[in-house]
């Protein structure tokens, strides 16, 4: 056989990357529409860089090529332009499916699952638009847990949690709203398998204890319990998952649902039983069974029932076991953290983690450095995106700013993150601010701690503190937009 001519449809892929990039309410106003135009969250910049694009990038450089990507049907035309356009260097093969949702109702990720499930044929990693991974975790990291776990073990998924940062001093969590709840979740350390995941409904159910299997605690006796850690919702999954989601017509969330029901199926008997057709599809063929047995590289799982009789001298339905484990991979590094980019506060955040990380220099390319007046000051920890002009006796300290922005003379911007084709005219100031892409703030304008959504005017001499500012109706006085301003 000529291993040089051989065709790579013909290749059996491994897994397939189902990519979710939602609405983003979570980041009001920023994902607000631009009067006809959408704001979509996988396309907001961290560092100039498009949320979407560390995904991808993270996706390639685990050897994943093909990505299922799942968006509403508004963001299709903005997402499609990126992904081929000149901006995106992603090698990946990318299938972009819509779903039909306005923007006030949710559909479920298992909802979506579900509904694109005859475009999975093979194992799949699902993964928000919003994760960004520190070079300490790279994707491999769970792929081969999982391929390891399902080898050994039947491994039904494998999950990623990671320990959140603090915030650091001037994240204004208060002003831009509480940050999201953790619950906590159980695991074994010695087999790194997640037993239990805390629910909002468990929370409210019973607030002040954590309610735990029996079954569980004896086959899992040293455990381990953390209310402190975040869901990455990055979960390698086997193909017959979908099966088990066809069953669960109900279920709506993965987070919230389907994965605390599934940690359960671990060691509940009675649910192994229930679903036992489908479960018994999941279990590894005897003959790899048995050579695991004989493994002195793979210890027995603590999921499997010591009192199951061997495959070879018993019946098919009394050798149905559960070695149907769910793994975790557990993310503790404070020097190099994750973050999900799920509130306005960790926007801000990750951008100042990545400026921490920055160096600036004046741009190489000459029409872009004639933009920068010799007198304007812009401190080593700052970016600077191409084509924005910034005039004299300007003074920027750890900010962010966009492609195509105007920043006029003697402004002062502290601590800020402004998006592409924003314009702040002579004498403004700006300190902790989120600034929408097209804003407008008028001359002598003073903004603290403030958001705008994408075309918000600020007027002259106006001054705001700790708010969202938000364009109400578009159409109310065409070029005088209604304006909102919404105390946090």
């Amino acid at each position: 056989m000529d291993l040089d001519n051989v065709k790579p449809d013909l290749v059996t892929r491994e897994f397939l990357a189902v990519l979710f990039a939602g609405f983003g309410n979570d980041l009001v106003p920023l994902t607000n529409d631009y009067g006809d135009e959408p704001c979509p969250k996988a396309l907001l910049p961290v560092a100039n860089k498009p949320l979407l694009d560390y995904v991808l990038d993270w996706l390639e450089q685990s050897g994943i090529q093909d990505v299922l990507l799942i968006c509403p049907s508004r963001h299709r035309s903005a997402i499609y332009h990126h992904i081929h356009s000149d901006v995106s260097s992603s090698s990946l093969r990318i299938d972009l499916q819509t779903y039909d949702e306005s923007q006030g109702g949710i559909i479920g990720t298992c909802a979506l699952l579900r509904q694109f499930s005859n475009r999975i044929s093979e194992d799949f990693v699902v993964l928000p638009c919003d994760f960004i991974p520190p070079p300490s975790l790279p994707l491999s990291r769970l792929l081969d847990k999982f391929r390891v776990d399902s080898l050994s073990e039947g491994s039904l998924a494998t999950t990623c949690w990671y320990s959140s940062p603090p915030p650091e001093k001037g994240a204004f969590i208060d002003e831009w709203g509480s940050p999201p709840a953790t619950f906590p979740i159980v695991w074994d350390p010695a087999t790194d398998t997640l037993l239990h995941v805390d629910t909002s409904d468990d929370f409210d159910r019973n607030p002040e204890e954590i309610e735990l299997k029996m079954s569980m605690l004896s086959r899992f006796p040293h455990t381990k319990l953390s209310s402190s850690l975040e869901d990455s919702h990055v979960y390698v999954c086997r193909r017959s998952v979908l099966d088990l989601l066809h069953q669960k017509p109900h279920f709506s969330s993965l987070r919230e649902e389907f994965f605390p029901w599934l940690c359960k199926v671990q060691y509940s008997r009675s649910k192994r039983g229930k679903y036992r057709q489908t479960l018994s599809a999941m279990e590894e063929s005897t003959s790899q069974a048995l050579a695991l047995q004989h493994s002195s590289l793979i210890n027995k799982s603590p999921l499997m029932d010591e009192d199951v009789p061997s495959p070879t001298n018993a019946d098919p339905e009394s050798t149905f076991q559960a070695k149907l484990k769910t793994g975790v991979v557990i993310h503790n590094r404070s020097s190099e953290p994750a973050m999900r980019i799920n509130t306005l506060q960790k926007f801000h955040e990750i951008n100042k983690r990545i400026l921490s990380r920055t160096t600036y220099s004046l741009p190489l390319d000459p029409k872009d450095r004639s933009l920068i007046d010799q007198k304007a000051q812009i401190s080593a920890d700052s970016i600077v995106g191409e084509s924005t002009q910034i005039s004299e006796r300007t003074s920027i300290k750890r900010s962010v700013i966009g492609r195509h922005c105007t920043i006029g003379r003697m402004v002062k911007i502290t601590g800020c993150v402004l998006l592409d084709h924003c314009i702040v005219e002579d004498g403004a100031k700006l300190d902790g601010c989120i600034l929408g892409k097209s804003t407008q703030v008028g001359q002598k304008a003073e903004l603290t701690r403030c958001v705008t959504q994408a075309g918000y005017e600020v007027g002259e001499g106006e001054i705001s503190k700790g708010e969202k500012l938000e364009v109400s109706d578009w159409m109310e006085t065409p070029g005088t937009p209604e304006i909102q301003h919404q105390e946090v």
